[in-house]
This record gives C-alpha cells, sequence and structure tokens, in this order.
C-alpha cells in the first residue's frame, strides 16, 4: 500500500482546519509527455517549494512534481511551531557529535528559523507568523534542566531568548494543572502551514519555476541526465532533488532505511470563551515523549496535536487526540470537535535530519522528526546551493552518522511501536 493514498483521496486536501482557512492554489496541471530541466524536484512541500525558489531565482529551468496538491503532506498539515536549533537539545548533540560540530547545527537551525521570517517579510505570505512557543514541563524533576538548558543557550550558544518559568508562570499562560513550569522561547513563533506552503509556491511560479499536480513519480534513474519517470510522462533533468519527506515510500531505498514515516494527528475544537485554554497567542509544546503541542486558532479555537500511528491506516482520529487533550485541559470534556485531521511526517533514529547524496546529481532531505517548519524549508536552500557548487552545508548535514532502524522495512515499525509504548508507560508514571 502505497501512504500517498492510504488515508487521502487523489488531489484532495484532507478535512483540516488549515485546508478550511486558507485559499488555495489554482490547480496545475499533471505532467504527461517528455521534459527537460535543469533540476526536477519530486515534492512539493516546503523543502521542494524552498529549492524550487531558490534555483529559479538563480536562473535555473526547474520541474517541480506532486502526487497531489501543493502542500498536501506534512507541510499543510503541522502544528505551526517554527523554531530554532535542531529536534534534539545542544546537550545531546554536543554528546553525540561533539561541541563543534553542535555548534555548526545551531548555527543552521538559526538561520532556518531567520530563513523562514526571511521569505515571509519579502513575499509579503499572508500565513500570521506570531512569536512565542512555550515548552511546557510534564514533570517537576525535569524543571532544573529546563533552567539549565535556558542558561546554557544564553551563555555557550549566545541566544538568551529562553525565559524559564515556573509552575504558577506557566498556568497564568496555559489554563492547565497538569504542568510544572517550562520555558517560553521568545525567538520561537508559530504560522497558519498550509497558508505558508501556499506562499511558498507563489514565489516559487513568480521566479519562473514549473509545478506539475497529481503527478505519481514512479522511479528516478541517475545518470547524465537522470531520468525521472511519472505516470504519464517524465522529465529528464541535470539534478534530482528528493523531497518528499514521509511519503518518499520505496522510491529510494537508501533514504528508506533511514527514514521512516510515522502518522501525527491535530483535532480543532469549537471557538472557546478567550481565556479558557491559553490567555496569550503563544504555541505550546511539552515535554512528553510523545509529545502533546497546541495553540489557538485565529479565530479561538484549541488546535491540539498528540497522539501517533505507525502503520499505514489512521485510527479514529478524535478518540485518539481527545484523550491526551483532556488530561491536559479535562474543561473541554463537552467542546464541540470541529475537525479532526492526520498526516505522515517522518523520523530518524537519533532524531537529526537525513541528507543523503544519493548519487552525484540527486540530493535528498527528509527526517526531520516534527522539527521541520524550519529545518526543511533551509533544506531547500542547502539542496539549492549544493546544485549551484555551494555545498559547504549539506555536506555538514550529509556528513552526520545516521543509524539505520533495526528490523529491516518488515519489523522497524512494530519494534518503534514497542519502544513507544515502553515510553508512554514512562510519561504515565509518576512526576
Amino acid at each position: 500500500m502505497n501512504l500517498l493514498f492510504a488515508n487521502d483521496r487523489a488531489g484532495e486536501y484532507p478535512p483540516s482546519y488549515y485546508a478550511a482557512t486558507a485559499t488555495p492554489l489554482a490547480p496545475m496541471p499533471a505532467l504527461s509527455g517528455a521534459h527537460r530541466a535543469d533540476i526536477c524536484i519530486v515534492g512539493a512541500g516546503y523543502t521542494g517549494l524552498s529549492a524550487a525558489l531558490h534555483l529559479a531565482e538563480r536562473g535555473y529551468s526547474v520541474i517541480v512534481l506532486e502526487a497531489h496538491r501543493v502542500g498536501f503532506g506534512a507541510s499543510g498539515r503541522n502544528g505551526g511551531q517554527v523554531g530554532p536549533g535542531q529536534r534534539l537539545e545542544q546537550d545531546d548533540i554536543e554528546q553525540m557529535l561533539g561541541r563543534t560540530t553542535a555548534h555548526a547545527l545551531w548555527q543552521i537551525g538559526l538561520a532556518a528559523r531567520d530563513l523562514v521570517r526571511a521569505l515571509i517579510l519579502r513575499h509579503d505570505m499572508d500565513c500570521g507568523l506570531n512569536p512565542g512557543v512555550l515548552h511546557a514541563t510534564w514533570k517537576a524533576r525535569d524543571l532544573p534542566h529546563a533552567k539549565a538548558y535556558a542558561e546554557k543557550l544564553a551563555q555557550e550558544y549566545d541566544y538568551p531568548e529562553i525565559e524559564p518559568m515556573g509552575r504558577d508562570a506557566v498556568q497564568q499562560i496555559v489554563r492547565s494543572n497538569a504542568y510544572q513550569g517550562g520555558a517560553l522561547d521568545h525567538g520561537a513563533g508559530h504560522l497558519h502551514p498550509l497558508r505558508y506552503a501556499f506562499g511558498l509556491a507563489r514565489a516559487a511560479l513568480a521566479a519562473g519555476a514549473g509545478i506539475f499536480e497529481n503527478t505519481l513519480v514512479t522511479s528516478v534513474t541517475p545518470g547524465a541526465p537522470a531520468r525521472v519517470e511519472t505516470a504519464q510522462g517524465h522529465v529528464m533533468a541535470d539534478h534530482v532533488l528528493l523531497a518528499a519527506n514521509g511519503y518518499l515510500g520505496g522510491l529510494e531505498p537508501d533514504v528508506a532505511a533511514k527514514v521512516m514515516p510515522i502518522n501525527n494527528f491535530i483535532i480543532a475544537t469549537e471557538p472557546l470563551p478567550s481565556d479558557m485554554v491559553l490567555t496569550r497567542d503563544v504555541a505550546v509544546a511539552d515535554s512528553k515523549f510523545v509529545i502533546n503541542y497546541f495553540r489557538k486558532s485565529e479565530d479561538g479555537r484549541l488546535l491540539f496535536g498528540g497522539g501517533e500511528s505507525y502503520g499505514y491506516r489512521f485510527p479514529d482520529i478524535v478518540s485518539t487526540v481527545r484523550k491526551p487533550m483532556l488530561e491536559v485541559f479535562p474543561q473541554l470534556k463537552e467542546a464541540r470537535i470541529d475537525y479532526a485531521w492526520g498526516g505522515t511526517l517522518a523520523i530518524t533514529m537519533n532524531r537529526l535530519p537525513c541528507f543523503m547524496r544519493v548519487a552525484p546529481n540527486v540530493l535528498s532531505a527528509s527526517g526531520y522528526s516534527g522539527h521541520g517548519v524550519a529545518l526543511a524549508t533551509l533544506a531547500g536552500q542547502i539542496m539549492a546551493d549544493a546544485v549551484a557548487g555551494q555545498a559547504e552545508r549539506f555536506d555538514v548535514m550529509a556528513g552526520i552518522n545516521l543509524p539505520g532502524f533495526p528490523g529491516g522495512r518488515r519489523l522497524r515499525s512494530p519494534l518503534l511501536a514497542l519502544a513507544m509504548t515502553w515510553f508512554a508507560l514512562r510519561d504515565r508514571l509518576g512526576r
């Protein structure tokens, strides 16, 4: 079964709050027949659209192939949080890769956040970027680390934007007894993810890129030029960029060995009284291993994300997400759920992104592990730079040793589900 079609109708956006509150681009044609381009990009999410924009601005001819619609995948379904750094904390990266690489990755992560801001401003994107992400602590014993980490980033990484908070301060923002404290990152922010994807697409089209929708890529054959085969045609290109993330499937086995798709889910309540769940317009992500993340919409709904699954089919989304939502906000027991949707993202074993030179002229970037709004945008720029001969940042990212998932493609999902069950149990064991 292909994840591209397991839970969604061909060419249709999911029934999300985001799809209901964004003006889509006019449908673009499916590719048919033979085409030639300097660069062919597989996937019209943040990575592919950013790469298309930056390459078209350099004067390259660019063709983007999307199996569904622009922003159809995780780029149009996520929690909308835009933060600096990587998915892992710098402490963990230092232990894993050393201080020098950790500092390089921090700068790359900071550049990712800054690039999102710059693109939104430069192209006048209407995607509601607002500052503030609160990292809420689930267990009291984790509070000293949260405070120490904020101090570490200020002193060693020149990032003084994080404000540690005690239990009372967090409860002034989050109307819940679930959290023991936390830290507010004033340098992070949140946006409407699908509108942002549409903004990138409009900018790429204006720069001269070509985008084909409802165009499933069936194979990529490296060479000079490479050949990208689709259901009804093909593209010959000097370079191919793989930007399909969790929906890449078996298109490139070397990437699939290190990047695994998982499903995540969000529900949107009816509009709520102004201070019922959040008193400030910040996004929240908590410290549970299977993270809860939430924020208010422009019209006062709670957008709450939580729960994961590892098979092809989505579970009952409302019941899956309502359970963790009520753990945090029991006052929403009678609240109506107006929207519920899921999507497929991609993780790696160590939660650092997977950059790979599959062949001399075939590059891939994926595996953002839930930290993809900023990193995926920058990944597109980094791949564009590499095509243009400036591969320093690509080589830094591609040089990270990413272990493959144990069990091969058949057993890795059940093994991960077992591990996730264990960590979820740990989340429930005391404070």
